[in-house]
């Protein structure tokens, strides 16, 4: 068994001497998973959480989590640190929000407590955001996915699914002022959050722009995620991926779905 390195010959607590190793590009991401109730994942996921923007909150407070590592646990070096980036999928089917937090540096320690540290707190602060609706939510697993550099070398966990763009932005969710439907959810699979996203038809302009038309166009017809995709028989998560996630458009056959469903034209919903 290693010896535990934060232990001196006399069995006390102490920072280890990294004065003597090699200063190396390092990485390291960690995630989290928080279960919620349907009610309270709805709230996330429609920007209807009673204290604002779940995920946009949840992502700052992993940075700033990241930053803080070292006023946080006693032994643990103050690093110069490179990127902190925080990353959400979202499983429709367990209500489950999984976190992965990736941080990087160059130094002579790793950054493992740093990504570990942001998953968690990001994770607590989806649980403080949503409290109001779901006290019962379950932060049920924090754990390591991956690490590179040093003298330890590349880490990855058994069964570990790293995202394939963990630096990517967050962009809030619509927000909805409809009475929420008590019709049952549709079943997805697990859906990315966070990044870039343009129109489904790439007209041309910044896609930004059309991203929030498209959101504005649901906040002025009262359109919640879930119920527009039923009505309009589209996987709900074609909405959340175009609007907060990884989908660089929605298909041309989903956006006229959509757009017949709300009664409008496919170009109104991206007119700003």
């Amino acid at each position: 068994m290693s010896e535990l390195t934060h232990l001196d010959a006399q069995g006390a607590a102490h920072m280890v001497d990294v004065s003597e190793k090699e200063t190396t590009a390092r990485a390291a991401t960690a995630e989290a998973v928080i279960v919620l109730s349907e009610e309270a994942f709805a709230a996330v996921m429609d920007g209807q959480a009673p204290k604002g923007d779940v995920l946009a909150a949840a992502r700052i407070a992993g940075i700033m989590a990241a930053k803080k590592t070292s006023e946080l646990i006693p032994l643990c070096h103050p690093l110069p640190i490179a990127k902190a980036a925080i990353e959400f999928e979202a499983d429709a089917e367990r209500h489950a929000i999984r976190i992965a937090a990736t941080v990087k540096t160059t130094a002579q320690t790793g950054v493992e407590m740093e990504a570990l540290t942001a998953a968690t707190i990001a994770a607590l602060t989806v649980y403080d955001m949503v409290k109001a609706v779901d006290k019962a939510a379950v932060i049920e697993s924090v754990r390591l996915l991956t690490k590179s550099g040093g003298r330890s070398g590349t880490y990855t966990a058994p069964h570990a699914a790293i995202p394939e763009r963990p630096a990517m932005q967050h962009r809030s969710v619509a927000r909805a002022t409809a009475p929420r439907s008590s019709s049952p959810r549709p079943s997805t699979r697990p859906v990315p959050l966070g990044g870039e996203v343009t129109a489904p038809t790439a007209p041309r302009g910044d896609p930004n722009a059309k991203r929030e038309a498209f959101r504005a166009f649901m906040l002025a017809q009262h359109l919640r995620a879930s119920d527009w995709a039923k009505q309009a028989g589209v996987p709900v998560s074609q909405i959340y991926s175009y609007l907060t996630g990884r989908s660089m458009a929605l298909a041309p056959d989903v956006a006229e779905k959509l757009a017949r469903a709300a009664r409008a034209r496919v170009e109104d919903m991206f007119a700003r």
